[in-house]
């Protein structure tokens, strides 16, 4: 099974990096595991033009984004990993996937949206400074988890489990529970 791995962060040593690995740690050897920082990827912005539902493909010129989204589409399953930033994904990752738009999502001839990665799975992990319950009462971690569930769901994708680590400005130390958690869904993303 071919997982990749995004890290939306950019500490590559974070919290999110951090969970990120424990999901992947309990896999065994013989699935072919992909880790990509997604914020050291050299990406032009998406300029909107829409060409992508037409051609099936970003028009920009070749860049990272392109090659990212070719390993999209040759995984079987996603590890999504993004710190909460304004209620948000990371913009890094959100260019990736504002790039990537025909990737995950298709057009019918009327014009509705249709999956190109159905029955593929993902595990969503979120990092917040802001502390348990204020991370959701107020939504930061739920903005975050809601927008990158909308690009999943798009594309098709079954979130089998979500991680979220609030109140990392006090501490981002993983509590074994967390680990242990991330572990279990790292486990379930393989199950068929």
């Amino acid at each position: 099974m071919k997982i990749l791995v995004l890290n939306g962060s950019p500490r590559r040593n974070g919290t999110v990096a951090s969970l990120l690995k424990s999901v992947t740690e309990s896999l065994s050897a013989e699935h072919d595991i992909e880790w990509i920082d997604v914020c050291s990827l050299d990406m032009k912005f998406c300029t909107a033009c829409m060409a992508c539902r037409e051609k099936e493909r970003c028009i920009l010129p070749e860049d990272d984004a392109h090659i990212v989204g070719k390993k999209i589409q040759d995984a079987d399953a996603l590890v999504i990993g993004t710190p909460t930033h304004w209620g948000n994904m990371s913009a890094p990752l959100k260019l990736l996937f504002d790039r990537n738009v025909s990737v995950f999502m298709g057009e019918s001839p009327k014009g509705m949206p249709e999956p190109r990665q159905k029955g593929k799975r993902a595990v969503v992990v979120t990092a917040c400074t802001t502390p348990w319950p204020f991370n959701f009462i107020f939504p930061e971690s739920r903005g975050a988890l809601r927008a990158v569930r909308e690009v999943l769901h798009y594309g098709g994708y079954k979130i089998v489990g979500k991680i979220t680590k609030p109140g990392t400005k006090k501490s981002n130390e993983i509590s074994p529970s967390l680990a242990g958690k991330a572990k279990r869904l790292g486990k379930k993303l393989i199950q068929r």
